[in-house]
């Protein structure tokens, strides 16, 4: 197989090649790592490279699961694998192993995803841009070299732009599957908290912010990997929603009705909306009537914005406290000014100074915008919203090299549309329907009630039939 005609298709159609015996793991392999080889330098996406080691797996690779041999990108959040070090962007961490796979990675295994490296984040994944100093510059986007890919599953979102892999896996604790999304161009899908595992190590990340899935180009592969992902495990600390039996055999039925769907144009607090991000929310209305859906639009819920922003600041410091404390509970250092970022760093501090009573305020405030969200809910099955308050930021706008609080609270006017249905626990996709004048892609987000991938997921792809993105690829890459 030519690397155009690779690219050119997404995962499913991959791996229905690969069951009718049409073409070989190793072959697919093969063009991941040239398309790897040609486009990654300029953008920065890639890290922990296993290149040689894949094509042997993929020789011996007979086809399983839903996609047979596929090659694939785990991200570097940490997910254990026994095949990929980590470094969860962090110079503390680099060349972290693991001894076990971690749940969701045993379910990508058998589902028949082949991974032969990981994809950049900022340091901890904490961050709405991937800036690492670990990574040694920047993960650039691959529409505009100047700005941002997004974060924390930038990476992911560039190889999956970019053509490298059509599916790659993205975790998301305060919009850092759909930020990278909107910024690239992507469909990414931030599931229901409690739908896809977080063991066998952990129970939860970030307070219950924090879930796994993937970024793809189709919406089809995002439903058919969900299949083979989702479901509880033994232990699990969270109750997985209901689930249909697949959402890939449901994605094209069609509704009984139309949807109600409601539109957000305003941010709380005086947070400014770029005139592009509300043009693209414009632009998914007029598709969505023109299926028959009613749009209307109404206030998003009161929401003490500041106040959240704050309980996120907490718990993030927390998680930092946690991490860096095991860390150095199995290996002595002497002085970590010179392994941490200034704002992670600054978060560890903030981290050991916290008291009990903050943190517990901090979830209690998740857990309240929770029963707010589903209230607000009751009358409309979705809720459409720019992905993010802005066009992709030039590099550098948002630096590690403040405090942490400065650095999440600017942070957060980026991305307000987004952390708080981490907070609900809901689930929430970034559409890319819309670009530029300029070739900038621009995101939309259809937010769910509690479990409703499946609503989610067969609208979009009505839009994507409606409006197709699959086309284009990250230009300056290509």
């Amino acid at each position: 197989m030519r690397t155009d005609e690779y690219e050119r298709l997404d995962g499913l159609a991959l791996a229905g090649l690969l069951h009718k015996g049409e073409v070989q793991p190793v072959e697919l392999m093969d063009c991941a790592l040239q398309l790897a080889q040609r486009r990654n330098p300029p953008l920065n996406a890639l890290c922990h490279l296993r290149g040689d080691a894949a094509l042997e797996v993929a020789r011996q690779a007979k086809p399983r699961g839903r996609f047979g041999a596929l090659p694939f990108l785990l991200k570097d959040s940490g997910l254990a694998s026994t095949f990929l070090p980590s470094s969860v962007g962090s110079r503390l961490f680099a060349g972290m192993t693991s001894s076990i796979d971690a749940t969701l990675q045993e379910r990508f295994l058998k589902d028949g995803f082949v991974p032969f490296g990981r994809t950049t984040v900022p340091e901890f994944c904490i961050a709405p841009t991937t800036e690492a100093m670990q990574n040694g510059g920047p993960t650039r986007n691959p529409w505009d070299l100047a700005r941002s890919s997004g974060g924390s599953s930038g990476g992911a979102a560039v190889a999956v732009a970019t053509g490298i892999v059509p599916i790659a896996h993205g975790s998301d604790g305060g919009g850092s599957i759909r930020i990278p999304a909107a910024c690239c161009g992507v469909f990414g899908l931030k599931p229901s908290r409690g739908l896809i595992p977080y063991g066998p190590q952990r129970g939860e990340g970030w307070g219950g912010l924090a879930v796994d899935g993937v970024l793809t180009r189709t919406v089809r592969d995002t439903a058919a990997a969900l299949d083979g992902i989702a479901g509880m495990e033994l232990g699990q600390p969270y109750a997985a929603p209901a689930r249909p039996e697949s959402y890939l055999d449901r994605l094209d039925l069609p509704f009984d009705r139309p949807l109600r769907i409601t539109k957000w144009t305003e941010a709380w607090e005086g947070i400014d909306i770029d005139p592009d991000c509300l043009a693209a929310v414009d632009h998914a209305e007029e598709v969505l009537v023109g299926l028959g859906h009613v749009v209307t639009h109404k206030a998003p819920p009161p929401v003490k914005y500041s106040a959240f922003i704050g309980a996120i600041i907490d718990v993030m410091s927390a998680s930092v406290a946690v991490t860096v404390n095991g860390f150095l509970r199995q290996k002595s250092v002497p002085d970590l000014t010179d392994m941490l970022e200034p704002a992670i760093l600054d978060a560890y501090h903030r981290g050991m100074r916290l008291g009990a009573e903050a943190y517990a305020l901090a979830i209690t405030r998740f857990h309240a915008l929770a029963r707010q969200m589903e209230q607000y809910m009751q009358d409309c099955d979705l809720v459409l919203t720019p992905t993010l308050t802005r066009l992709p930021v030039p590099l550098g706008t948002l630096s590690m090299a403040e405090d942490f609080e400065t650095f999440r609270r600017r942070a957060g006017r980026y991305t307000a549309f987004l952390a708080i249905i981490n907070a609900s626990g809901q689930p929430a996709a970034n559409v890319p329907l819309h670009w530029t004048a300029e070739g900038l892609p621009v995101g939309v987000q259809l937010i769910g009630r509690f479990g409703a991938e499946d609503t989610i997921l067969r609208l979009s792809a009505q839009l994507e039939a409606a409006a197709p993105w699959i086309g284009r690829y990250g230009s300056l890459a290509t």
